[in-house]
């Protein structure tokens, strides 16, 4: 994603390997704090497709 930002479910990063690291992150419950008032269980984030994550949009 040279010179742009991804997007991928809840999770944005410069680089394919950022958003799979905050996927990863995600399902461990390291990175990410816990939502206050809400009593389900915590989302699973579904799986990453194989490809390449790859920047979308103008890039300026």
């Amino acid at each position: 994603m040279p010179g742009g930002r991804g997007m991928w479910w809840n999770f944005m990063g410069r680089t394919d390997e950022e958003i799979r690291q905050a996927r990863e992150d995600w399902m461990k419950s390291d990175r990410f704090g816990e939502v206050k008032g809400y009593d389900g269980d915590r989302l699973g984030a579904p799986e990453v497709p194989a490809t390449q994550l790859k920047a979308r949009g103008r890039v300026r």
